[in-house]
């Protein structure tokens, strides 16, 4: 099939031949993109052999990526059946349809198992068995799940139902399976889900944004009477952490650091499962935080994205590599930290523990274990933890109560860390008593007394900031993208562009210094803020007309890194996490990481969201028909369509406003509208 172009739908929504209703597979999609079926092919090598449905799309590209990723390197040597994931980029951007389905639950999942919106991970089954009737003297296939969700322990589990039948009986369970998928319910953040397989049922629960964070799910229970009993997994996506780290205990720490402040790692591991569990156990580290780096959990020479990640050319990328050639050794000799380890142990006692090293040990081929880096670890090791680690081995205690005190203490860890950040943060928000409906001063570009007009609305002028120019977004450097992504940050400043787009942040030379507010002055032909004397960041001072409905909700402050660091002298770590250390040179280098930037975008984006639902509540608790008595008809049209943008935000689940609101906003608009001509009513509304 020839690579698709353009931005066109991935999935013909069609049954598993040529044809089919409209709506077929539209609960499969919500849990998985396709199933694939990769064989070894004497003259070709890994071969793509079957996808399910046969109506979804996949480019040449990622048709190769998936053959390559799906069988293990022939350093590996895996016989029997070996089950193990990777994670691919998608070809040419977002390119398959996102429904409703998908942002709501998206909306109410936690931030690190949101769906991929650009990549596709892969959940493998991959057997190879001798076999005299196969030229070659083994049967070689690879059954894998290609999906945008990150449930790796739901999809092994259902791949353990699915693949050893499959390998019997081939097309026609695979046909059975993939329509039973289309029959589960969608994925919804909080509720406990019984799902039907094979003649099993599997009871899971989603995760919840709102859930409390613990080291490891309750137990679910059942909530009726089903027969057969359901297989009950306790998490759809936690590994056994302790299994994971079992030969890196001793660095655990210096390794959550690494991935804190997203530093290039490569993995080297004797298999594709050990490498791509060790890099889901490390990306999984920094719970509840998102981990915002690239990840490769399986690696391969023949990656499409080879040349990129090994070029001497540049610094490495933020990336977590996990592969198995001992040819990378060598390639990526130049990447500050490399894991070396070796094969697992599964004897009772603890595996002996990796050495650090330094890069310059680093040999070829024959590189023994260890952490190969120079990076030397801000906080203290926390050698209570080894011990009592090291005692449950000795007392044979449980894999999974390891993995939860494990689990508890890097959690902890996170939190002791971010907590001080999320109060920050919170400072920075305007009082609610500040959020009111009516215009504090005239808007960027507007008409004296009220909004934009409907032509300045066309130029771009009712959507500026008042620290835009114009109705133009301002020059931002080039690590922004120009200006397409939320801010980027720098040593000491937030770049120019504020989340989404919004306006530049302090230190961009429009925004006034920091505790000072500004007053609306006319600036080279636009618009822009002129420093004054004050507390705080309001609004506009208003030049003339009366006061109106305001557009915008007051703004978030900006985020000041020496305000924030002064804090930690009564507000700090140290309150609830007993590890000694410089934690100041920790938050100063997380300050330069993807990951400050992505919990800062992610949480700006959430106050802004909810500043503006505050802001849609008060105007439906104002009155409106008292304003409008001496307004004029472009003024009284622009609420209309100000307040419609905010309700169409609103229902699309972009704001956390209620249903009683909602309802409210509708009702002022339909009033607004009937108290305009006809004319205008019949534009607003038309039949």
């Amino acid at each position: 099939m020839d690579a698709p172009s353009g931005a066109g739908p991935r999935r013909a929504r069609g049954g598993l031949g040529a044809g089919g209703p409209a709506a077929a597979w539209a609960r499969f999609s919500a849990w998985l993109e396709c199933v694939c079926v990769v064989t070894f092919d004497l003259e070709l090598g890994q071969a793509l052999e079957l996808v399910y449905p046969s109506g979804f799309r996949l480019t040449d590209k990622e048709k190769s990526s998936i053959c390559y990723l799906s069988f293990p390197d022939s350093h590996s040597g895996c016989l029997g059946d070996t089950q193990f994931s990777f994670r691919m980029r998608q070809c040419g951007g977002q390119r398959s349809p996102w429904h409703a389905e998908d942002r709501q639950y998206d909306s109410g999942a936690p931030a690190a198992l949101q769906r991929e919106p650009a990549h596709y991970f892969g959940y493998v089954y991959f057997r190879q068995v001798k076999d005299s009737s196969v030229k070659r003297g083994y049967f070689q296939k690879s059954l894998v799940l290609v999906s945008r969700l990150p449930f790796v322990r739901l999809f092994q589990a259902l791949l353990s139902l699915m693949a050893p039948e499959y390998f019997d009986k081939l097309a026609p369970c695979l046909e059975a399976v993939c329509s039973e998928i289309d029959q589960w319910p969608a994925p919804v953040p909080g509720q406990t889900l019984n799902l039907p397989v094979m003649g099993v049922v599997v009871q899971v629960r989603i995760p919840s944004r709102v859930d409390k964070p613990e080291p490891s799910p309750p137990q679910q229970h059942d909530q009726e009477n089903l027969l057969p009993a359901p297989v009950v997994l306790t998490s759809v996506h936690e590994l056994d952490l302790f299994r994971c780290f079992r030969p890196v205990l001793t660095h655990v720490q210096t390794l959550w650091e690494l991935m804190l402040l997203g530093e290039p790692l490569v993995v080297l591991a004797p298999s594709p499962d050990v490498s791509s569990e060790m890099v889901l156990a490390l990306t999984s580290c920094l719970q509840p935080l998102k981990f915002c780096c690239d990840f490769r959990p399986y690696f391969t020479i023949h990656d499409s994205e080879f040349k990129e990640f090994t070029t001497r050319a540049q610094a490495p990328p933020n990336v977590v590599l996990g592969v198995t050639n001992p040819f990378f050794i060598k390639t990526l000799q130049h990447w500050p930290h490399i894991l070396r380890v070796g094969e697992p142990r599964m004897s009772g006692d603890l595996p002996k523990q990796v050495k650090l090293k330094k890069p310059s040990r680093l040999k070829t081929l024959d590189t023994k274990p260890g952490l190969y880096t120079s990076y030397t670890a801000h906080l203290h090791r926390d050698k209570a933890l080894l011990k009592r680690l090291l005692k449950g081995v000795q007392r044979k205690r449980p894999s999974d109560t390891q993995s939860a005190l494990l689990r508890r203490h890097l959690l902890e860890l996170t939190q002791s860390f971010i907590i001080p950040l999320e109060h920050y943060m919170a400072s920075l928000m305007p009082l609610q008593k500040s959020i009111s409906p009516w215009k504090v001063g005239v808007q960027v570009g507007a008409q004296e007394g009220g909004f934009a007009s409907p032509r300045q609305r066309r130029e771009g002028w009712g959507q500026a900031s008042p620290w835009s120019r114009g109705g133009r977004r301002p020059q931002v450097c080039g690590s922004c993208r120009q200006g397409s992504r939320p801010p980027c940050t720098t040593a000491d400043k937030v770049c120019e562009t504020g989340p989404e787009g919004e306006g530049p942040q302090r230190g961009s030379g429009l925004l006034p210094e920091k505790g000072r507010p500004g007053t609306c002055a006319r600036q080279g032909g636009g618009w822009g803020l002129q420093s004054v004397s004050g507390k705080g960041l309001q609004g506009c001072e208003a030049s003339a007309g009366s006061p109106g409905p305001s557009q915008t909700p007051p703004q978030i402050r900006p985020f000041s890194q020496d305000d924030f660091l002064r804090s930690l002298e009564h507000a700090g770590p140290q309150l609830t996490c007993i590890l000694k250390g410089d934690w100041l040179g920790l938050y100063r280098r997380f300050f330069k990481s993807p990951h400050f930037d992505g919990w800062y975008r992610q949480r700006h984006r959430e106050m802004a969201q909810k500043l503006e639902a505050l802001h849609l509540e008060a105007i439906c608790e104002a009155n409106i028909e008292s304003w409008m008595k001496d307004k004029s008809e472009v003024e009284v049209v622009d609420l209309v369509l100000k307040l419609r943008e905010k309700l169409v935000r609103a229902q699309a689940h972009q704001l956390p406003v209620t249903e009683a609101t909602l309802q409210r906003a509708q009702l002022y608009i339909e009033m607004v509208i009937r108290s305009l001509p006809k004319d205008l009513q019949a534009v607003l509304c038309p039949p």
